[in-house]
């Protein structure tokens, strides 16, 4: 073997050395975890592989670039070395082998297998590899941002709040975190997302007081109702003016005051389409622990309350005073007594089954006279899908309860 021949050869395994360290480089970033990184004994190189963790498009990029150049190379230089031994195609198949069970394959699998101390130990010379790739990386960050504005692409997020929620459902079925853990931040993803229609008392519901009426009548509504706070208004429930606090006003009944106007203190007043995490900062800033919706008209819909909104995070919260209620009680082998006050979207969830349209209710009540397209009286049956719907209780211009039971699919019948 002459000396050029040798010379090749040499060149050749730095080439495929240094291809085996670029593929390391990649996996060891795609698949490191930084609290892991956080656990690794000394300092070395941390605060590097953060820094190019940041910059992880130009790092991706000088990978990528860096080793294909290298790869090409290798092959082409293999076949040269090996056509004067084999045929072409030989000396071709030859060479992709060696890159794919040599390089590829040994260097990701190793890296994976520990991937923060590979992106530790290789931090150092992918930083200077950036460096050096820093017009390129330029140049086709550049040309990206060209091609998305031509294209009007939007930059998608490195992961998506649907890919976030299966990736608890997995650390749960894992056994990392337990269900009441999952739920907490399941609730705490979605918290941002949910508005004040999803979650307000409807002004139906809303046990309000008169400024006008008399002391008994107040306390009254505080002992029937159980609740500490009660919205005041003048005339009707569209003209809510503030909320009355019970502590005030038994301390004004025993100095025998009368006038409960200067007792009032203020609300908020919100449209149903607010976020519920921008309203939680506006009543903190504002000391309110209430708010009223308000319909297009300027009417009241509903009410919200700083327990509404915490509730949505961390699950109903009871007193020693609340009676606890069940939007959806088991009677039965797949059979419910529900409340029509109930998300439709919860109860569809507990049989399992996906509406034929996106719906415009929120509620059971709702859902259930879109059905009928009128209001029921107790004793209305009807089938949907699998389901048999009987309505157990009704008032003029709601329906309070229903009972569902999921039925067998053959004798299965749709409205």
């Amino acid at each position: 073997m002459d000396d050029d021949v040798i010379s090749q050869v040499i060149i050749l395994i730095l080439l495929i050395l240094f291809s085996a360290i670029l593929s390391a480089s990649e996996a060891a970033f795609v698949n490191f975890n930084k609290s892991r990184l956080k656990n690794i004994s000394g300092n070395g190189n941390k605060n590097l592989v953060l820094e190019l963790d940041d910059n992880y498009e130009n790092l991706m990029s000088t990978i990528l670039i860096t080793g294909t150049i290298l790869k090409i190379t290798a092959v082409s230089l293999e076949i040269y070395i090996l056509s004067n031994y084999l045929s072409v195609f030989s000396a071709t198949l030859v060479a992709v082998l060696t890159i794919l069970f040599i390089v590829e394959i040994p260097a990701k699998g190793l890296a994976k297998f520990s991937p923060e101390k590979h992106a530790v130990f290789l931090a150092p010379i992918l930083k200077l590899l950036v460096f050096l790739c820093t017009p390129v990386n330029f140049t086709l960050t550049s040309l990206k941002s060209v091609f998305y504005k031509i294209l009007k692409t939007e930059i998608q997020p490195f992961m998506t709040e649907d890919e976030l929620i299966t990736m608890i459902d997995e650390v749960e079925n894992e056994g990392v975190i337990n269900k009441n853990e999952s739920d907490l931040i399941r609730s705490a993803i979605e918290f941002s997302e949910t508005v004040v229609e999803d979650i307000y008392t409807p002004r139906i519901d809303i046990v309000g007081i008169d400024e006008d009426e008399s002391l008994e009548e107040i306390r009254e509504k505080f002992l029937i109702s159980g609740y500490s706070r009660l919205p005041v208004f003048q005339g009707d429930m569209d003209n809510i003016v503030g909320v009355l606090h019970e502590k005030d006003f038994y301390q004004a009944l025993n100095r025998k005051e009368k006038d409960i106007r200067k007792l009032v203190s203020k609300i908020l007043y919100v449209t149903p389409n607010k976020k519920i995490s921008e309203l939680l900062k506006e009543l903190q800033l504002s000391k309110a622990h209430m708010a009223v919706v308000i319909d297009e008209y300027g009417g009241t819909e509903g009410l919200v309350t700083m327990e509404d909104i915490i509730e949505e995070l961390v699950g109903e919260i009871w007193d020693e005073h609340d009676e606890v209620f069940e939007w959806f009680k088991k009677i039965g082998e797949d059979k419910f007594l529900i409340s029509c006050n109930a998300d439709i979207d919860d109860m569809f969830e507990l049989f399992g089954i996906e509406p034929d349209e996106e719906l415009d209710v929120t509620t059971v009540n709702g859902w259930i006279t879109m059905l009928f397209e009128e209001i029921p009286e107790a004793g209305g049956r009807i089938v949907y899908k699998d389901l048999d719907i009987t309505v157990t209780k009704a008032e003029a211009k709601r329906v309070l309860e229903i009972q569902v039971e999921k039925i067998d699919n053959e004798l299965n019948l749709t409205k």
